[in-house]
C-alpha cells in the first residue's frame, strides 16, 4: 500500500474514489470496512492539506490603468 504522505493530489483522490464506491457497495466486511475508511479519511486529509497549499502559492497578477503588469498580490485580497 502506498504512503499517503508520497501521493500526488490526483493519485490520492483517485484511491478516495474507489474507497466510496468500495464502502457504498457494502461488501466488504466490517473490519475491512473499518480499515479502508480510516485510509480514507487519512487520504481526504492528505487531498486537503495539498490543496490549502496550493492555494497558498496562488498568486493575482496587478495590473496599471493601462493594462501592464505591476506586480503580484496574494489571490484573496
Amino acid at each position: 500500500m502506498t504512503d499517503i504522505a508520497e501521493m500526488s493530489f490526483e493519485a490520492a483522490l483517485d484511491e478516495l474514489e474507489k474507497i466510496v464506491a468500495q464502502l457504498e457497495g457494502g461488501k466488504a466486511p466490517l473490519q475491512e470496512s473499518i480499515a479502508i475508511y480510516e485510509r480514507g479519511e487519512a487520504l481526504k486529509r492528505h487531498c486537503e492539506a495539498l490543496l490549502k497549499q496550493a492555494e497558498a502559492r496562488i498568486e493575482k497578477i496587478t495590473l496599471a490603468k493601462d493594462g501592464t503588469p505591476t506586480g503580484v498580490e496574494p489571490l484573496d485580497q
